[in-house]
């Protein structure tokens, strides 16, 4: 069976309960009495396992599965209604953002993508610092990696670490660290910035019209608050 949205959540469901348990894979699969490579490739959403399959890794946890509906990417319209009701600065103070701005002084960047939005006032879910850094400066960013502890997010196997640190590298420019989550738009040039305040804080921020014609993620984010606006007042 090929991977759907529906098998990643699975596999990634059962692959949080195993660490919050401190499983291995083989660990689990013996459990279960099961095959590890099964276990290996459900987790990467390669393949889904049959009901029973599912209900012996689960079991074998002393977890569950509750199944329910609802409207496709309700969740994502409920993270956004939920950050509309809090302050900014509060927002601002739960991503930690400014603990890792503080540390960033190794090489110019400015913030763009959902961070940007979020910091221009619309109430979008971040998940990780979003920054645009310039070519020319990608070897400094791999020295901050490393001093930082940093690990790359490995697509293949949907954790981080396994692949190379450097931008260069093939793959998803999203990095873990000490500080938090980072993920990078590789440019030439870095784009042109507004400066937003809060807090007594100054951030260089990529406008939201520049966001919405070159960050695909923000703009789909930025599309749906608006939807959610305009819902509410009809």
């Amino acid at each position: 069976m090929s991977s759907t949205r529906l098998v990643t959540l699975l596999g990634a469901a059962v692959r949080q309960q195993r660490h919050l348990r401190d499983l291995s894979q083989r660990q689990l699969a013996a459990l279960a009495e099961v095959d590890q490579a099964a276990v290996a490739r459900f987790e990467r959403g390669e393949r889904a396992p049959t009901i029973a399959v599912l209900e012996r890794l689960l079991a074998a946890m002393d977890v569950q599965l509750v199944i329910g509906v609802e409207p496709l990417d309700a969740h994502l319209d409920a993270r956004i209604d939920g950050l509309a009701a809090r302050p900014i600065a509060e927002r601002i103070d739960g991503l930690g953002l400014d603990r890792l701005l503080d540390r960033l002084t190794d090489f110019p960047q400015v913030i763009t993508g959902s961070t940007a939005a979020l910091l221009q006032g619309a109430p979008v879910p971040v998940d990780a610092l979003e920054i645009a850094l310039r070519w020319q400066d990608s070897r400094a960013f791999t020295r901050w990696l490393e001093t930082h502890y940093g690990q790359r997010w490995n697509a293949r196997w949907g954790e981080f670490g396994g692949v190379w640190l450097e931008p260069e590298e093939p793959g998803e420019h999203l990095w873990s660290t000490r500080y938090g989550e980072i993920r990078a738009t590789m440019c030439d040039e870095l784009p042109e910035t507004i400066e937003v305040r809060h807090g007594g804080r100054s951030y260089q921020v990529v406008p939201l019209v520049e966001l919405e014609l070159s960050e695909p993620r923000a703009a789909e984010l930025l599309r749906r608050y608006r939807d959610r606006q305009l819902a509410s007042k009809s």
